[in-house]
Order: structure tokens, then sequence, then C-alpha cells
């Protein structure tokens, strides 16, 4: 696979970020023949640890086709963290706008000129109980829709246990193993030339993480749950517990009122 120019600053992140990365975990790569040799094109990849963008990020590395990541467009004004997000390409997205397109149009940007764009469509570290893949946001959707480019899921598994979700603590012994898989391009196809409709943008979202959860099956050797947990049913399903916890609580001191 041909390399690309890769540039001062992300081969000074390497060099800083590389060297912990390869004491601390090994590793376990497969998939790099699905990433594009050349041209535009997305990732997918599920999140559960603090740490494993950076595991992630090793992987895509040494592909020769870096990855650029999203980040809120605030921190690309802070000092030498600024410059080094701005160095390497990452992407600002601009949450302010209330236009959903406008907000991912550096990424699209980035896609039509050529670059990768890592997205990470659950939004957060999976609050999945097994951390399994959550549903996920609709923004590697749009611009995929929009640009048609290939979108490559990736799964990752390993730096979790490194650093287990939303943990603060490094589990360093016994050594941990980075795995990573990338698959075939996913195929959203059905999906051009349409209006994008929310039903529309879920219905592809689905695909999308569909295709990231097949791939960490591969990864676990075991089945993801039918039903991605969605974050949003249980924060419903926590507040209809909470009101039923305290229409029991007023109704008890009611009684022992009376």
């Amino acid at each position: 696979m041909p390399r690309r120019r890769i540039g001062f600053w992300y081969r000074l992140a390497a060099v800083i970020a590389k060297p912990p990365l390869v004491v601390l975990i090994n590793r376990d790569w497969r998939g790099m023949e699905h990433i594009p040799a050349d041209g535009g094109f997305i990732t997918a990849v599920n999140h559960n640890s603090h740490i494993d963008p950076f595991a992630y990020a090793h992987f895509q590395y040494n592909t020769g086709r870096v990855p650029r990541f999203l980040a809120k467009s605030g921190l690309f004004n802070k000092g030498f963290i600024g410059a080094m997000m701005r160095g390497t390409g990452q992407i600002p997205v601009y949450r302010e706008t209330t236009d959903a397109l406008s907000a991912f149009r550096a990424a699209i940007d980035a896609v039509e000129r050529g670059e990768c764009v890592a997205f990470y469509p659950e939004g957060t570290i999976t609050r999945d109980p097994d951390q399994w893949p959550m549903t996920g946001k609709t923004g590697a959707a749009r611009v995929a829709l929009q640009t048609k480019c290939p979108v490559i899921p990736v799964a990752q598994w390993g730096a979790n246990e490194l650093l287990p979700p939303y943990g603060k603590k490094l589990n360093v012994l016994p050594r941990k193993t980075s795995y990573v898989l990338a698959g075939p391009p996913v195929d959203l196809s059905s999906f051009y030339d349409k209006e994008m409709t929310p039903d529309l943008l879920k219905e592809a979202t689905e695909v999308i993480m569909a295709a990231v959860t097949a791939q960490l099956e591969l990864v676990r050797g075991e089945k993801a749950p039918e039903t991605p947990y969605d974050p949003r049913t249980e924060r419903i399903e926590q507040r209809r517990r909470t009101e039923a916890q305290t229409q029991v609580k007023t109704e008890q001191e009611e009684e022992q009122g009376t």
C-alpha cells in the first residue's frame, strides 16, 4: 500500500505517543488490506476506553493513511493543543451551527480532499454493560451519503482492559493486547441520492453500526445482543423508575401522616 505524506506534526505526535503504546500493549492488527490506498474515506470505530483513540490511531498510522479525528472547534484555539490539532489536520466540528450538515462541513471537505476521517459514531465511550457498541449518532452517515465515500468499519478491543471504560487507573499487568480489525466497506448504495430525512439517516447509521459490531464479534469470538444498547432509552427508563420511587415515597409519607 503506497504511503502518503504524513507531515511534521503527525510524526511528532507519533514520536510522543508510540513508545508508551509499544511498551504497554501487544498488537493483533488485521484488515489493513481494507484501508483504501488512495481517495477519501471514513472509518467508523467503536469506543470503549479513554485511550483507545491512541491504540486505533497507531493502527491507522501504520497503514500510511493517517486518521483525521473530529473534535470540538474550540480546542483548535488552545495554545499547544490547538497547534497540534491544526498541525495534524484534525477536523473541527462546529456544533453551534443550527444546520446539521454544516456542522460536518470540514469533515466533508477533508473527505473530498482525499483524507481519512475517523468517526466514533457512538459519540462517547459505550455504556453497554458488556462493552458492545451502542446505537450511533448520524454524523458519519451524513458525511458518507453526502460524499458517497467508502465507510470502513473498525472494531477494537484491549485498550479497555488496560484502562476500563470511564476508569482512571491503568491495569498494566499482565500486559494487554490491542486488537484492531478493519472490515470491508459498508454498502450504503441503497441510500444514495435520496433526501436525508431523519429516518433515512437513522437507518443508514444502523447499517454502519451493525458492520462495526460484526467486526467486534469476530474479535471477541462471541455474539452481540440483538438490540444495541440505547442510552436514550435507558435515560427514559431511569426517569420512570425515579418518578415511580418518588411516587411510592410520597404515598408512604401521606399514609404515615394520617
